[in-house]
């Protein structure tokens, strides 16, 4: 290997980690990686530290300081633990929860931070195998917690680990606590980190939490009539080998649907991921078993979770009798318009009800709110700033929902993270409801369009790994920025909203207005004359640039929808071309 190829910072950590103490497994495996030809992997394991995006800490699993491994989990750990000792100096005792998922090393990951959580003085409550993200927040709330961990990479793919960190409300952690952790987690070295844990400190939570949790699940429920009428609605539901394996089914049960169809295959816990090339409800593959038994047993409804089960995915009969994935701004808005609806007929509604969903999600979740007279909140994208929204309104407005396109949504909040239990729970009652009303899951989704406005939406991402492709990310969102499109699919440039500078720009009049966030963001938005929407944004857990695109219409009527959709994705494949993409 050439070391002059190989930036000094690179070379500075990989000799850190061969001198350091760190374990003889870890060393060995970074002398591998500083004797191999192609220095790539060694400067993608070390040309950085792993930080706290919008999800959290998430990286792929091996040795390096990019790299989710026990030293990085333990110098994030003892980072929290430094910061909780510091903003909890007051309390007598700090205590917090730890909860994983199915995937590879994230009991060693758990049990890592425990034994460190604990040897700082920190009370822990472990449990006892894996559980759903949404539980480990509502278990935060219930146990009035300072903080908590999940260890989990959600929907990514088997090399991915990560590390969600939360607060004390149960939601994510945001500025400046997150900004705060970080700093002291850039303090930590190694030889700071306490893995010796105390094991009187660390208290295994159970079954019990399940019940607790549950019995606030059924507590959405919003046609209990509907469900006792529909019971034994056909319902496949596949956890994807993940956490919603237990508790959405016992979700289910407890609702009181009592034909509920299992993929045993996906049932099998295993961060492998056997069945799947990737464990997200997001793509059309990780849902193919679930259709093939679906048709084999003519079902009326199709879910899915991911991994640590808080996005869900659904799959619903046409109008042609065919099973279609329904994404994840059409999941939200048939949320909105039931929970909306519901109340509306049970007198639900006082006027002080709000929605939140973020800015890359349909407009349409908007309308639907305003329409009904409520109150709606745009938000940056990720779950943790639909929690700040609910933080900020705490006691003073009545929160019914809120999601976003990338199939998350949270129907009730006792949890502040997206919540597929309890959305499972939901949407099922959703379809009892509309075939109680001799109407499916698909004609409540058109319906919604009749009344509100045709929409469609499409993500495209493009992948950039590593070093270099983070820099051809950054300088593409220059270049959007300094020159935006001047038409999409043939309708001129209305607005452009950049997040960073927190200004909106109208394009034809000059006129220029604030935009009304907490904190700027690395995005941008276009809109055009004809309504059509692009939201452009670096992920913050992924080597990736996503592109937002959503298009409007009119539908006149249910028999007109094919040729509408079909002319509506005809134009977000214009944008796309206007794009590059």
């Amino acid at each position: 290997m050439k070391t002059n190829d190989i930036p000094e910072n690179v070379l500075s950590k990989a000799r850190e980690w061969l001198s350091g103490n760190y374990d003889a497994a870890t060393k060995a495996e970074v002398q591998k990686l500083m004797d191999k030809e192609d220095s790539a992997d060694l400067i993608d394991a070390f040309y950085r530290d792993l930080e706290f995006g919008t999800g959290g800490l998430r990286g792929i699993m091996g040795v390096g300081s990019n790299r989710m491994n026990i030293y990085t989990v333990g110098a994030a750990t003892q980072g929290l633990s430094n910061y909780l000792k510091k903003a909890f100096a007051h309390l007598p005792e700090i205590k917090v929860a730890i909860g994983h998922d199915c995937r590879n090393n994230s009991r060693l990951f758990s049990e890592t931070a425990a034994a460190i959580f604990s040897a700082n003085g920190i009370r822990v409550y472990l449990f006892d195998s894996l559980r759903p993200t949404p539980e480990l927040s509502f278990a935060i709330r219930e146990l009035r917690l300072q903080s908590g961990i999940i260890l989990t990479a959600s929907h990514n793919p088997k090399e991915y680990n990560g590390y969600k960190a939360y607060w004390d409300d149960g939601s994510q952690i945001v500025e400046p606590h997150d900004r705060n952790i970080i700093a002291e987690v850039e303090k930590v070295k190694v030889e700071d980190i306490r893995f010796k844990g105390r094991s009187e400190l660390i208290i295994p939570l159970g079954a019990e939490m399940d019940e607790l949790f549950l019995r606030k699940v059924v507590t959405v429920s919003l046609s209990p009539e509907s469900i006792k009428k529909q019971h034994d609605l056909k319902i496949v539901y596949t956890p994807i080998h993940g956490t919603g394996v237990k508790l959405v089914p016992m979700a289910l049960a407890k609702m009181g649907f009592t034909n509920i169809i299992h993929i045993p295959e996906q049932d099998v816990v295993s961060g492998e991921f056997p069945t799947v090339i990737s464990p997200n409800p997001e793509e059309p593959a990780a849902l193919e078993l679930a259709l093939k038994k679906a048709r084999e047993v003519n079902a009326d409804l199709v879910m899915a979770t991911d991994p640590d089960a808080d996005r869900i995915g659904i799959a619903v009969k046409n109008d042609k009798g065919e099973f279609i994935l329904v994404n994840g701004n059409q999941t939200v808005l048939i949320f909105l318009y039931y929970i909306i609806t519901r109340r509306k007929e049970l007198g639900l509604l006082t006027g002080n009800e709000y929605v939140v969903k973020t800015i890359v999600t349909s407009e349409l979740a908007a309308e639907i709110a305003r329409r009904n007279g409520v109150e709606y909140f745009d938000c940056y994208t990720g779950f943790k700033f639909i929690a700040d929204v609910i933080r900020e309104n705490e006691g003073k407005k009545i929160y019914i929902g809120g999601g976003e396109e990338s199939f998350g949504f949270l129907p009730a909040d006792f949890v502040r993270d997206k919540d597929a239990v309890t959305s499972c729970a939901l949407m099922a009652e959703i379809a009892a409801w509309a075939k109680e009303n001799k109407r499916t899951l698909f004609e409540i989704l058109q319906d919604i369009y009749l009344i509100y406005g045709f929409s469609r939406e499409k993500m495209k991402y493009v992948v950039r790994k590593g070093k270099t492709g983070a820099e051809e990310i950054e300088q593409l969102m220059v270049k959007f920025r300094n020159d935006p499109p001047k038409h999409l699919a043939g309708s001129p440039l209305e607005w452009v909203k950049d997040y960073e500078t927190l200004l909106e720009k109208n394009l034809i009049t000059g006129e220029e207005k604030p935009i009304h966030q907490k904190s700027t963001s690395n995005v941008l938005q276009f809109f055009t004359l004809d309504g059509s929407k692009v939201s452009v944004r670096p992920s913050g857990t992924e080597p990736k640039i996503k592109f937002y695109i959503e298009v409007k219409a009119k539908l006149g009527s249910r028999k007109e929808y094919d040729e509408v959709e079909e002319s509506a994705n005809q134009k977000i494949d214009l944008v796309m071309q206007d794009l590059g993409l």
